[in-house]
């Protein structure tokens, strides 16, 4: 009885946490509130008339107002359509509506360097594994400060890499100037003051060659 009461005693710290993040969000500012520059990309991929920055960010954020639950499962054919996700999710979908098919650009890398990837190639799920997005953005993508120290450096669409979590930056900032992120975790899927949550190990910003 006693494990019973603890059981339900977590649940329910738990599910007052997900309110507490949900419902009452943190205050947020602009950029131009706060006195700092807020780059664009020079590049409009999908000619929508929204730099890519900005397009991957309003895409993950499109995503998370979806409500996706969170749950790790397998698809055939790599893309999930059962309502569920994970982390990964978010930064393809924001890729997703900037123009970009992230599962194809993963897929040929992987293809055209398998000796950078720890397992052995899956298509169906190598576009939605933290590791391998971070050796991807790693070879592909800018690589920038992992330091919070300068809140300029972190900009909207900016892709942050933590150990077994990646999320995409906000155009809202807290009151030191440091981006929210947008990210799907046990939790929910969220944009919250929660950059320096965990220990970043990567820090891209999105500006293909071609």
């Amino acid at each position: 009885m006693r494990n019973i009461k603890k059981i339900a005693a977590v649940i329910l710290i738990v599910t007052a946490a997900l309110l507490i993040i949900k419902l009452i969000p943190s205050k947020s500012y602009t950029a131009s509130e706060l006195g700092l520059t807020e780059l664009c990309s020079p590049i409009d991929a999908d000619g929508d008339k929204i730099d890519d920055w900005h397009d991957i960010m309003l895409g993950a954020r499109s995503y998370i107002e979806t409500d996706p639950s969170y749950k790790s499962r397998y698809y055939e054919g790599g893309y999930p359509d059962d309502g569920y996700g994970v982390c990964t999710d978010v930064v393809w979908q924001g890729f997703a509506a900037a123009g970009y098919d992230l599962k194809s650009l993963v897929d040929g890398h992987i293809a055209e360097n398998p000796e950078l990837y720890p397992d052995e190639a899956d298509p169906n799920i190598d576009f939605r594994r933290v590791k391998n997005l971070y050796i991807f953005f790693e070879q592909t993508a800018q690589s920038l400060t992992i330091d919070t120290s300068y809140p300029e450096e972190w900009q909207p669409g900016d892709i942050v890499v933590y150990e077994n979590h990646i999320a995409v930056c906000s155009d809202k900032r807290n009151r030191d100037g440091l981006p929210f992120i947008i990210h799907h975790g046990p939790l929910g899927a969220r944009e919250a003051d929660q950059l320096e949550s965990k220990d970043i190990i990567g820090h891209y910003r999105w500006l293909p060659d071609d």
